[in-house]
């Protein structure tokens, strides 16, 4: 068998087995399915802080050097999440999913057998690598995997894996870093990764692959007419089939923007730094934009981000994970500062994720049956806002600051899978795997910024004001969801293959 051929058949999607497909609720093994990787992704997430002290200690390296192990797995993962989410319309959502679960496995791997903080930096690259194949195909393969009907519950089902990710992750780090080693926190991937792969293969269904000519670069207007007034540009069969210089400068805005933050937040470089990489970030942005508007195959597809409904989702499910993602690292610190021990405040902060996937599975269920999903993320969004300002308002105590975060995760619970499913339906179906990349886009970018706006305003103003004044702005960028929270035409979806 030749390379050709070797890679061809690696590439050819297989069937489910005969009594799976035919089975009723076959989708619902495929939701889990998805929800393993959702879990695997947001435990990695939440796991890693708590291993940053036994990091520095092992390799002799400060606390600057060691974030450098979160920092570079959020940064390829922003960067490739919309370029793996376009190319897996090319070659299929099951086969790039699976094939995450394997890249991620082996890099957790390479991770704990490391010799060097720079070599564990690389392996963190690597898995985010796997993470973005899981990721930017997750929610497509859940809203083209389902009924209509059982979509919301469906992206609720994996929002609460996300969530449940996220409650066990801080508990867990510290039992391995304190009762084993800190190469387990990665170790501990590879049986699951396994798992994942055998998943995938028996319950997954065969996906589509998307032609990129399907994939809109204009608005069509009435009368024919692309957005602004022109017509779609002609595509010539010699131009590029993939937008290298897209996602360059995507990467490039990306890294400089949180760079920037990360750097006034205490990373050792001089004052005008933050400046530079500010510029920077503003300049490859405004290029970005120019290129995918010019682009014959965009990665970012602006047709879909001018979509009505779909740009003000992209930006709802940013601010949602930026208020979910916050308060799990400011929580801590101003717990601990106010002299709740270490144990006490982590599973106090743990009651926001799990309050979030209450929310997000069986929480809808306490709501007037009548409720639409824009009706559903206004109410989550105002629930969030409120538990917020008591988080900011109330006395920093354990007993105190339960009930503000059980409040702030059940709204949020609410808000985050009304909106996805609202992103979705107004996606065309064929090009679900592009948006729900840009969904994963968004949801990493507010899980990064979360984290860089609670470390920079605790490095500000200190633990107490500081916490008070980003908790403060978290509220009123709750209530800015509430505006912008839009309704959008439900497009059609063809029944998944076997």
């Amino acid at each position: 068998m030749n390379a050709t051929a070797l890679v061809a058949r690696l590439l050819t999607e297989r069937p489910r087995p005969r009594g799976i497909a035919g089975w009723r609720h076959a989708h619902w093994l495929a939701v889990g399915t998805v929800c393993l990787g959702a879990f695997l992704g947001q435990l990695d997430a939440s796991v890693i802080a708590l291993v940053f002290p036994a990091l520095g200690r092992h390799f002799g390296a400060g606390f600057a050097a060691v974030e450098w192990v979160a920092l570079a797995y959020l940064l390829v993962l922003v960067a490739l999440l919309a370029p793996i989410g376009w190319l897996s319309d090319l070659v299929g959502r099951k086969t790039m999913y699976i094939g995450g679960f394997a890249v991620f496995g082996l890099s957790s791997l390479g991770a704990g057998f490391a010799e060097s903080l720079w070599i564990l930096v690389g392996c963190r690259a690597v898995q985010a690598v796997g993470a973005a194949m899981m990721q930017a195909n997750s929610v497509a393969l859940v809203a083209r995997g389902v009924p209509e009907h059982a979509m919301r519950r469906a992206l609720g089902i994996q929002a609460a894996a996300q969530g449940l990710g996220l409650a066990l992750g801080p508990s867990l780090g510290g039992l391995l870093v304190e009762h084993a080693s800190w190469q387990w926190v990665f170790w501990v991937n590879v049986p699951i990764a396994v798992f994942g792969i055998v998943a995938g293969w028996y319950l997954l269904p065969r996906t589509r692959t998307c032609p990129l000519a399907a994939v809109p670069t204009t608005v069509p207007q009435p009368g024919g007419r692309g957005a602004r007034g022109r017509g779609p540009r002609a595509r010539s069969p010699r131009e590029p089939r993939f937008d290298l210089p897209g996602m360059l400068l995507l990467t490039g805005a990306t890294t400089a923007l949180l760079l920037a933050l990360s750097t006034a937040s205490g990373l050792p470089l001089p004052g005008w730094a933050v400046a530079a990489l500010l510029l920077a970030a503003a300049v490859l942005a405004v290029a970005l934009v120019r290129q995918e508007r010019r682009a014959a195959r965009p990665i970012l597809a602006p047709g879909l981000v001018n979509t009505p409904g779909v740009r003000s989702g992209l930006v709802v499910a940013l601010i949602g994970y930026l208020l979910l993602f916050c308060p799990l690292v400011l929580g801590p610190v101003r717990l601990t500062g106010a002299g709740v021990s270490t144990a006490a405040a982590g599973l106090v902060v743990t009651l926001l994720p799990a309050a979030f996937a209450v929310a997000a599975t069986v929480g809808g269920g306490l709501l007037p049956r009548g409720w639409s999903d824009v009706t559903r993320c206004r109410f989550g969004a105002g629930l969030a806002a409120a538990g917020l300002l008591l988080f900011a308002a109330l006395p920093v105590s354990a007993a105190a600051v339960a009930a503000p975060l059980l409040v702030a995760g059940y709204g949020l619970g609410l808000l985050l899978p009304a909106n996805n499913a609202l992103v979705m339906r107004a996606i065309p179906a064929e090009c679900s795997a592009v948006g729900g990349g840009m969904v994963n886009m968004a949801r990493s970018l507010g899980t990064a910024l979360g984290m860089a706006l609670s470390v920079l305003g605790v490095h500000l103003a200190g633990a107490a004001s500081g916490g008070r004044t980003v908790l403060a702005v978290l509220a009123a960028v709750a209530v800015a969801a509430v505006a912008l929270t839009r309704p959008a035409a439900p497009r059609s979806r063809p029944a998944a293959t076997r």
